[in-house]
């Protein structure tokens, strides 16, 4: 039967949801529009089955055609990257970070190096309140005070607290990652270097940013953001891996599983296996330089209007901007900008004196809106509206400094009070409305996949 008739709840709902995705403009750099393709695959009958264990070794029966479409999805990977190893399976990014640490490291003994999640780094990089900074001793490195990786201050980190395993990758730095002199660190150090390339690796597939494979042991990424796949991750292992240790391979499978997981989602592997098809197409070349070139233009005019961008601009998809000029901090800039049809995050940015629920930026990116077909004509256009949004709030002091507000008791009831007041007067804000209003019209000429 169909949705419609078993659960009219549930099918108003997506239908509500894929109108809002079709009527704003996406621009977490985080998210993207998949493929109908995708879709189809993703929603599948391979989601009925059960498939314990890896291709040609289950531990149940019927798995001849999920044996297939697993293969099919690991030659692809590894024919896309140039690996000699692929691991289709891990549901997603931190499941499959941690089973690389728990593949390679002893639990409350071994040392994980990474960058700071206040400075950009992601929560399994060795954030204290991860599993990642519970589980393993850690040591963060930042970014200097322009905004960039300091390579320098990296390598005399790693000498003096040499770490077991080096992570390089981000989920907000704008710029290239050197992953050549990441490599030489760990090499000095006798570390694993594993690059998280979640973010990027539809720019790398591009050729719009370099390619860690020649340079570290171990590659994981998720398959959605800029590979535009479905929400899943593959941890790969490259020849500079193996040289390392010829067991990394089986070392990171029984890591997956048994270690931490049961059966793969054999419908998510078929998705993925249809993005990775999709991505070694000429055309996703040239959509992942546009990206890049969308991301640059947008930069350059955000710069015009006097908005702060972390270290001055971007090489790749997303844009970091520090609002403290302009008198705004990152939840006001999110919700305001949702209510004019701009979707984006609140973000915390290097050295930020405010907590990460009211922080002082916001992050931005490109492939979303890269993937309906808008480019440099549309880019100003966006960086006028983003302007007029925080003009709009300019001045506004909510929350201005949440520390004067407890985290517990009054305080806290104060603070939530505070907020729904002024949300609800924010999605009443004329202009605000009036700028959706304008973004709708520009995206029934961009219509989503």
């Amino acid at each position: 039967m169909k949705l419609k008739t078993v659960d009219l709840a549930i099918y108003r709902l997506i239908r509500e949801e894929e109108t809002r995705q079709k009527d704003v403009l996406e621009m977490i750099p985080s998210e993207n529009y998949v493929s109908s393709a995708v879709i189809e695959a993703l929603g599948s009958v391979l989601t009925n089955k059960y498939s314990e264990g890896y291709a040609k070794k289950r531990y149940y029966q019927g798995n001849a055609v999920i044996d297939d479409v697993e293969l099919l999805a690991e030659e692809r990977a590894k024919k896309l990257f140039g690996v000699p190893h692929v691991n289709v399976q891990p549901y997603s990014g931190s499941p499959a970070n941690t089973a690389v640490y728990f593949a390679l490291l002893d639990p409350l003994k071994d040392k994980i190096m990474g960058l700071s999640l206040a400075f950009g780094g992601h929560l399994t990089h060795g954030s204290p309140v991860s599993f990642s900074g519970k589980y393993f001793k850690i040591v963060s490195y930042e970014l200097n005070e322009k905004g960039f990786l300091d390579y320098d201050a990296i390598e005399r980190l790693a000498l003096k607290e040499k770490p077991n395993i080096i992570v390089c990758g981000a989920t907000a730095y704008p710029r290239i990652i050197d992953f050549a002199r990441f490599g030489k660190i760990a090499d000095k150090v006798s570390a694993y270097l594993l690059a998280d390339i979640s973010h990027i690796a539809g720019l790398i597939v591009a050729g719009a940013h370099p390619s860690p494979i020649p340079h570290v042991h171990i590659v994981m990424t998720t398959t959605h953001k800029t590979l535009r796949g479905p929400r899943g991750a593959m941890i790969m292992v490259t020849q500079k891996g193996l040289k390392k240790d010829p067991e990394l391979g089986n070392k990171i499978n029984k890591a997956v599983f048994p270690g931490l997981q049961g059966g793969p989602h054999d419908n998510q592997t078929a998705a993925i296996a249809v993005a990775l098809l999709e991505a070694s197409k000429p055309s996703f070349a040239t959509y992942g330089k546009q990206i890049v070139k969308n991301a640059k233009v947008l930069a350059g005019e955000l710069t015009r209007y006097g908005f702060d961008l972390v270290s001055g601009g971007t090489d790749n998809h997303l844009l970091l901007i520090d609002l403290s000029n302009k008198k705004v901090n990152g939840a006001v800039a999110a919700l305001a900008l949702e209510v004019a049809g701009i979707v984006i995050n609140k973000n915390a940015v290097p050295n930020d004196p405010m907590p990460p629920f009211y922080p002082s930026g916001i992050r931005l990116g490109t492939p979303a809106i890269t993937t309906r077909g808008l480019r440099k004509k549309e880019m100003k256009k966006i960086a006028q509206w983003i302007n007029e949004v925080i003009e709009e709030m300019e001045g506004e002091e909510l929350l201005k400094d949440p520390s004067s507000l407890s985290s517990s008791g009054q305080g806290k009831e104060a603070r939530s009070a505070f907020w729904r007041d002024f949300k609800e007067k924010v999605w009443k804000n004329k202009k605000l409305l009036q700028i959706a209003k304008d973004v709708r019209t520009l995206c029934k000429k961009f219509p989503v996949p």
